[in-house]
Order: structure tokens, then sequence, then C-alpha cells
């Protein structure tokens, strides 16, 4: 396994950030599963129908959420272990933009169910800004920006 950083790497992202993230990723997760599994149970006598459906809903987004911050991460460590090439991670590696919970649902959850979204919800922003920093450090490497720089600096242009 080659340890040499990667230059097209962005500074912020190493392998130890990857792991700390992916731990942390996987314990959210097992907490987001233990709090959302109450969706799939039957109803209890007296449960309000409003806060189940809230609990569905959110439960859905925040699902969802850690499994696009787990798959996020899981690319990355096969980029480390060279199991993925930068193409294949630039080209369906992208982190989706995330849906933010509804705030009326919301209100209705439990507060430490709330704390646990606003969690999921902080974690996905934190991965995003790296998914960002580290796709604008691609662009700026690629063949085709340094050939589009060359073009323009043929014409006079600054890239």
């Amino acid at each position: 396994m080659d340890r040499t950083p990667n230059p097209s790497r962005p500074p912020n992202l190493s392998r130890p950030i990857v792991e700390a993230l992916y731990t942390e990723a996987l314990v959210l997760a097992d907490e987001v599963r233990a709090v959302f599994a109450a969706g799939v149970r039957e109803p209890l006598t007296g449960e309000d129908a409003y806060v189940r459906l809230a609990l569905s809903t959110e439960g859905l987004k925040t699902t969802t959420r850690m499994m696009h911050v787990l798959a996020w991460l899981l690319n990355q460590r096969a980029l480390f272990a060279g199991e993925l090439s930068e193409n294949q991670v630039r080209m369906h590696g992208a982190l989706p933009p995330d849906r933010a919970a509804d705030e009326s649902q919301l209100a209705l959850l439990e507060p430490e169910t709330r704390e646990l979204i606003a969690d999921t919800e902080r974690l996905h922003r934190r991965i995003a800004r790296l998914d960002e920093a580290r796709r604008q450090q691609l662009e700026a490497n690629s063949p085709v920006r340094a050939f589009q720089d060359r073009i323009g600096h043929a014409f006079g242009r600054a890239g």
C-alpha cells in the first residue's frame, strides 16, 4: 500500500481525518438507527399520528443523509487504499446535497431526537465542505483546466 502523499488530494483531507470521520459517522448512524427504528413498529396506544408521521419523515431524511455521508467516506477510504481511482471518485463520488429537516416536523419530536438530527446535519455540512474543497483542488489540477489555461495564455488572457 502506497503511503506517499497524493498531490491531487486537498491538504485538509488525509487518511486519519477520513478514518476519524468514518468512525464518527458509524456511531452516529447506529444512534439514528436506534432512534428511528420506532417507525417500523406498530403504533403505541394513544400515540399521536402527527408525531409518528414526523418521526417517519424526519427519520427517512436523517437515515438518507447518513447513508450519503457513509458512502462518501467509503469512497475516500477506497481511494486512499487504491481501490478506486481519482477519476472514478471525481465522476461518481460527489456528496449529494442535503435535505434539511422541516422545522414544523422537528417541533413535534423529543429534544434528544431533534439534537440527533442536528448532529447529522452538522456532520453532513462538514463532509460537504471537504467534498467541495476536494472538487476545487481536482478542478485546479485537472488536465482540462491546464489545457484551458494554455489556450487562454496563447490568446493573451489569463485562465
